[in-house]
């Protein structure tokens, strides 16, 4: 079974609601017809609920079992802005800026989710990452024992036998531009745990550089090899190796001669880069390139699931990302 189809079948198992905060976009539109379709979680759509519907038959999408909410109607509007003013007083937010952010969809559907209201938030469609993760980081605050909120794209690459059958994990590929050690250290452990949860294999992380094993030297290497140590410092059980060329982490062959001791012997499946170009241009490479499905940018440290999304994805990405995200709130 395809890893989107497995996704979507554990998504069943438990049913969530999902917050869309971006519902007069006809993407997120379509994507919710096929949620409520496949019957994987229930949607609660943000927004002016004349306009949604009336985009919606204009575009014969049919949406009938979401429920839609408007700020500016609800009758949580008074008791969300109360909320909102309470978390970020101390950061200098006045009763008349918190009255005003209430109205905005995203910032309303992080408070819905606070509010036990919803299981999660997918956004992204038609928002830069920082209009999704602000007011997450705001609101929700991070996971308990968590001490950074990185982003990782799933990647499922067909036809290829490297990674888990072609599933890997790509981290950080969305958030954080340039991570030390410490950070990268965080990042590796956080989707190791990420992998196990969504694809249920045991994580092989790569720490990745232009170097294997110090055939270079420069500071670049030098922070992989420092990550790599410190990850092994905090979880000595977790399968990890580093610094590693791309080809010697996911190629059997090709380790046997550039890293022939490496415990992951070729076969990583969760790829750690050492910066937000990399990880950025790496995804955006394999999923042109490769026809991969590309499911992110998917966060991890926050305390309730949030996802953000691509401004290029379509329908079936977002629909895709909140089955993620159910499963995430399992």
């Amino acid at each position: 079974m395809a890893f989107i189809e497995e996704i979507k079948q554990r998504a069943k198992q438990q049913i969530k609601t999902i917050i869309l905060p971006e519902a007069e976009d006809i993407r997120v539109l379509k994507a919710t017809e096929k949620v409520l379709k496949e019957k994987y979680a229930k949607i609660i759509l943000i927004g002016n609920e004349e306009k949604i519907l009336e985009k919606a038959k204009t575009n014969a999408v049919n949406i009938e079992g979401a429920n839609i909410v408007d700020p500016q109607n609800s009758k949580d509007y008074d008791r969300y802005t109360n909320l909102l003013y309470e978390l970020r007083k101390h950061k200098g937010m006045t009763i008349e800026q918190a009255k005003e952010l209430v109205l905005d969809p995203v910032y309303y559907g992080m408070l819905m989710v606070k509010d036990d209201k919803a299981d999660g938030l997918v956004s992204g469609a038609a928002h830069s990452t920082s209009d999704t993760l602000r007011p997450a980081l705001q609101i929700l605050k991070t996971a308990p024992d968590t001490k950074l909120v990185s982003a990782f794209f799933v990647m499922v690459v067909p036809n290829c036998e490297y990674g888990e059958k072609g599933v890997f994990i790509f981290a950080d590929s969305g958030l954080n531009e340039n991570p030390n050690p410490e950070q990268l250290s965080e990042i590796a452990i956080s989707s190791s745990k990420s992998f196990k949860q969504l694809v249920k294999k045991e994580a092989k992380v790569a720490m990745l550089s232009y170097s294997t094993y110090g055939s270079a030297h420069s500071e670049l290497t030098e922070k992989m090899i420092a990550a790599t140590k410190l990850v092994r410092e905090k979880q000595k059980n977790l399968l990890v190796d580093g610094e590693l060329q791309l080809d010697a982490a996911i190629v059997p062959e090709i380790a046997k001669s550039k890293a022939p001791n490496s415990p992951l012997k070729g076969e990583a499946n969760v790829l750690i880069f050492p910066d937000l170009n990399a990880g950025n241009i790496g995804y955006k490479l394999v999923q042109r390139l490769a026809k991969a499905e590309a499911y992110g940018p998917l966060c991890q440290g926050i305390a309730k699931p949030v996802n953000d999304l691509s401004r290029g994805c379509n329908s079936d990405d977002i629909a895709g990302v909140v089955a993620i995200t159910a499963v995430q709130a399992q």
